[in-house]
C-alpha cells in the first residue's frame, strides 16, 4: 500500500481532521463536520480512496470520531463508506472504527444504520465527552 501521497487537514471551527497516511497506515476523521462547501471538502478523499493501491494482503482500519456532522456532510460520509466497500470487495480487508460519546445515542444510531447500509465491519468504540475549558 505504497506510493500515494499523503492528506493531512487541520481541524477548523467547520471542519475535521483528517488524516490518510498509507505508510504510516493512519486513517481517520476527525472532529466536527458542517462545511458548507461539502464536495469542494470531501471530494478529495473519495478520489484519494478511489486511487490508493490495495490487494488482499491490505488492511485498513478507517476511523470515524465525529462529535457532529450536518445533513450534507453525512451524505459524504455515506459516499466514503461505500466507497470502503467498493475497497473491501477487490479484496482488502478494511473495518471502519466508528467512535461515540456516550453521552449521545443519536451518533452511535448514525453509525449503526450507515454499517447497516453499507455492510462493513463495524466496531462501536464509546468514550466520554470532553469538557472543553475556557
Amino acid at each position: 500500500m505504497k506510493g500515494i501521497e499523503k492528506i493531512h487537514r487541520a481541524a477548523t471551527e467547520v471542519s475535521p481532521e483528517v488524516i490518510l497516511d498509507v505508510e504510516n497506515n493512519i486513517f481517520s476523521i476527525k472532529g466536527k463536520s458542517v462545511v458548507s462547501e461539502v464536495d469542494y471538502f470531501y471530494q478529495p478523499i473519495i478520489d484519494w480512496l478511489e486511487n490508493i493501491p490495495l490487494d488482499s494482503s491490505s488492511n485498513m482500519n478507517f476511523i470515524f470520531d465525529l462529535e457532529y456532522f450536518n445533513v450534507f456532510s453525512s451524505k459524504r460520509i455515506l459516499f466514503l463508506l461505500y466507497k470502503l466497500k467498493d475497497i473491501k470487495e477487490h479484496g482488502a480487508n478494511i473495518k471502519v472504527i466508528w467512535y461515540f460519546s456516550i453521552e449521545d445515542d443519536d451518533m452511535k444510531e448514525v453509525g449503526e444504520d450507515f454499517a447497516c447500509m453499507v455492510n462493513l465491519p463495524f466496531e462501536f468504540v464509546s468514550k466520554r465527552m470532553e469538557l472543553h475549558k475556557p
